[in-house]
């Protein structure tokens, strides 16, 4: 009679990892190389002798410790033939750090309270951020949950309703982009572990943002990897039971892409995917680039099936459980069946990172001469959409990736050596422009609204300085995103799917488009953007009805910079005139590189 009999328990519970019983805690892993396993920690004086594991089907093993507590640091002790090795649980919750030992996690959080509703996909303002870089309490030591939250209310100021943060699965060292992963199902420690994490989910809950944590599932590691030859066994040289042992185990990062094809590495994805919407509460998933889990390599034409099949199942599964959730895949192929349904197809995506977006966005808005803007490339951005549905497409112009790699923030590429040029502030306050008008989920990057220049980089923090340097600038943002969002009631069109570009002047570099849900006024919204540094007293364009025209925005106000002009056109009246294809036409003074935004009153 084994110690669960004694204990009247007729069905040993259910779960991989540690798992709570009201005596002691049970332990179940999946090691089907093994020759024995057993549990040891400081419960045990470290033993092996002392808590042996039984071995299951399936090739797991389980243990009941009885006199395991919370906070118990531990490990599995696996005998494969003459080696024996300790190795950290690969569903730990916490560790005291990457190559330490494990941590008996309390699943315990007080979710009282914590009712916050999803926004609609179509009403989304995505703040992407770093919690090593974001906010510091000392120099020498990277921010983290607590720290973040401290700026809570800049970002409420600023108006965005979603922070996607950049992972947090716990990785080699402290300092880190997160795209690292040694034990995805333990939070990093550095940041504060897991319960500082659902604390700050409820925090960011109770202020009004969504919370979108980004995953890794094309490769883990490369290094401090326990579940590297977890149990011994490998082919190859490789990796072992978690990770494909043949070609297929290449990834830029190392041979360490996980195994899609076998039922238990498959379900250990899919499981930590659900952990993160059902244990912190978070609103989406960002897939880090999706392009290795379904392909080879970075052509896309040496398929993996299995990995789509993964994908579609994880996407379902989070969809049944959570339909609000928003699932984004970045990819940066344009592959429209990401965004399919898997009825269809696809990979069941909610949304994905837009190249045709950013790429042609930040190649006109950088360029050193205004001859070599190309309006084809802006209107052919707008435009771009997946499936007929432009919700199916995050749009930005600086992410974690854009501004790293070789690339910078978009005001140093306008001008390395003078970021906060006239230049820079005017050509950088384009891309938010476009940004929150075109049709799209649109996404900033981290100091973003206050000119951060340089590049990211992991070990340093962000230059909150530049935020009382460039307050108009916030200023300019945040009302960009008051009226994407609709708040004052007057531009709907900004959260509608439809938008014609009627106006497209190639040689004196303006575009100007509409935007609306269901037409009319306080719906209609018409965008004009020059992007030359030419000055219009005059300058004509198509209004789609006739009567008052209100100007809600131009980038060109002093409130924003004292470098700007402050000489854009206030208010118009239509001329009763067919122009550009629209009923009516407007006539207004146009500055250099400014962007203007008119409705009318409902």
């Amino acid at each position: 009679m084994n110690a669960l009999d004694q204990l009247g328990i007729q069905t040993r519970p259910a779960g991989v990892g540690p798992i709570h019983l009201d005596q002691g805690i049970a332990f179940r892993v999946w090691a089907p190389n093994a020759d024995a396993v057993s549990v040891v920690g400081s419960f045990n004086d470290w033993d092996g002798d002392v808590n042996p594991m039984e071995r299951e089907d399936n090739g797991h093993w389980f243990a009941w410790v009885e006199n395991a507590e919370m906070g118990a640091e531990y490990k599995y002790r696996i005998r494969n033939g003459e080696n024996t090795f300790d190795r950290i649980d690969p569903r730990v919750r916490a560790v005291t750090n990457s190559v330490g030992v494990g941590l008996v996690h309390d699943p315990e959080f007080d979710w009282d309270g914590d009712d916050f509703q999803m926004p609609h996909w179509n009403e989304l303002v995505i703040y992407e951020a770093h919690l090593g870089t974001f906010n510091r309490s000392e120099e020498d030591q990277p921010g983290g949950f607590a720290t973040f939250s401290q700026r809570f209310d800049h970002l409420k100021k600023l108006g965005i309703n979603a922070i996607q943060i950049m992972p947090v699965a716990e990785f080699a060292g402290d300092y880190s982009w997160g795209y690292n992963p040694a034990h995805i199902y333990a939070v990093e420690s550095a940041y504060g572990g897991p319960a500082a994490f659902k604390q700050f989910v409820k925090d960011a809950h109770a202020a009004g943002f969504a919370v979108i944590l980004d995953v890794v599932y094309n490769h883990f590691g490369p290094s401090d990897l326990d579940i590297w030859q977890f149990d011994g066994w490998s082919e190859n040289g490789k990796g072992g039971i978690y990770f494909y042992n043949d070609y297929r185990s290449t990834t830029p990062w190392g041979e360490t892409r996980p195994d899609y094809g076998r039922g238990e590495v498959r379900s250990y994805l899919r499981d930590n995917a659900m952990m993160w919407l059902q244990d912190y509460h978070v609103d989406g998933l960002r897939y880090d680039m999706t392009l290795y889990i379904r392909s080879i390599d970075a052509s896309g034409e040496h398929e993996i099936p299995e990995g789509w099949g993964l994908t579609q199942w994880i996407n379902r599964e989070i969809s049944n459980f959570k339909p609000s959730a928003i699932t984004i895949a970045e990819d940066l192929q344009n592959n429209a069946y990401l965004t399919k349904s898997d009825i269809e197809g696809g990979a069941g995506f909610a949304t994905q990172w837009d190249a045709s977006f950013v790429h042609p966005v930040r190649d006109v808005i950088i360029q050193s001469d205004d001859a070599g803007r190309d309006m084809n490339k802006i209107r052919d951005a707008l435009y771009h959409c997946y499936n007929g549905d432009p919700f199916q497409r995050v749009i930005y112009t600086e992410s974690h990736d854009e501004v790293a790699n070789g690339k910078s923030r978009v005001p140093s590429e306008v001008d390395e050596a003078a970021p906060d040029n006239w230049y820079a502030q005017k050509r950088a306050t384009l891309g938010l422009a476009l940004t929150m008008t075109a049709p799209g989920i649109p996404m900033l990057f981290q100091g973003q609204e206050f000119l951060e220049d340089g590049w990211f980089q992991d070990v340093d923090e962000l230059d909150w300085e530049k935020a009382d340097e460039h307050s108009g600038i916030i200023k300019l943002t945040s009302k960009l995103i008051q009226l994407r969002l609709n708040r004052d009631g007057n531009t709907r069109g900004m959260i509608g799917r439809h938008i014609d570009v009627f106006h497209l002047n190639h040689h004196d570099k303006v575009v100007a488009f509409r935007r609306w849900c269901d037409g009319g006024a306080g719906d209609d919204c018409v965008v004009i953007i020059n992007f030359a540094n030419q000055h219009y007293e005059q300058y004509d364009f198509g209004l789609p009805a006739a009567g008052k025209w209100i100007r809600r925005f131009s980038s060109d106000r002093k409130i924003y910079s004292v470098d700007f002009g402050g000489n854009a056109s206030g208010d118009i009246d239509a001329i009763d005139e067919p122009h550009d294809g629209q009923a009516c036409r407007g006539r207004i003074e146009l500055p250099p590189y400014t962007a203007l935004i008119y409705s009318q009153t409902r």
